[in-house]
């Protein structure tokens, strides 16, 4: 199983609506609460190329994009291929 990791902020709809797809996968992913900031957040905007909205989800280190960009990858029958690397 590959390493997925999601960094959220509390009460972000979005991040639950991914972290819900993934659980419906199987799939529990490494979560990061950046909710207050911190080390964490600086972590994600590097590795987001920038992006600073919530979620944002890497699947074995590749940037996947945030809550409609997973949606999008279910929708065209990529995900599971990705989840099962």
């Amino acid at each position: 199983m590959p390493k997925i990791e999601i960094y959220t902020k509390a009460f972000c709809p979005y991040c639950s609506r991914a972290l819900k797809l993934l659980a419906s996968k199987g799939v529990t992913p490494e979560e990061y609460d950046i909710t207050m900031g911190g080390p964490k957040r600086a972590e994600m905007l590097e590795r987001a190329n920038g992006g600073t909205t919530v979620p944002q989800i890497f699947i074995d280190g590749r940037h996947v994009g945030g809550s409609d960009d997973l949606a999008a990858l279910e929708r065209a029958g990529e995900l599971d291929a990705l989840l099962a690397a």
